[in-house]
């Protein structure tokens, strides 16, 4: 596991939607971390599409060591769901067949 980037933690920081539960359920719970829902060439993207934000519930952390409810094919979903045409062509090889652009 890798950490952020200064440069984009900074970003990240400053971003509204990154502090909030991506997942807006009842069930959240605890501080919202920071999940690297993609992986490419064996390691996690640092790009802002590629990092979305959970309560320590959804991501599974903290006091949720059991797991809670982490669904990592819904982060992957949410993640590719958010790249931009730029993100798509700096990252050729992940599957955009699924995602069709909106």
């Amino acid at each position: 596991m890798n950490s952020i980037p200064p440069k984009l933690r900074a970003e990240l920081s400053a971003d509204p939607f990154y502090r909030v539960c991506a997942r807006h359920g009842p069930d959240c719970d605890g501080r919202v971390t920071w999940e690297h829902a993609l992986m490419y060439a064996g390691k996690q993207i640092q790009a802002k599409f590629a990092i979305i934000p959970l309560c320590e519930f959804h991501h599974g952390v903290g006091v949720h060591q059991d797991g809670g409810a982490l669904n990592k094919r819904w982060n992957i979903d949410f993640a590719m769901r958010r790249a931009t045409p730029e993100d798509r062509e700096r990252y050729p090889r992940l599957p955009w067949h699924r995602y069709p652009q909106i």
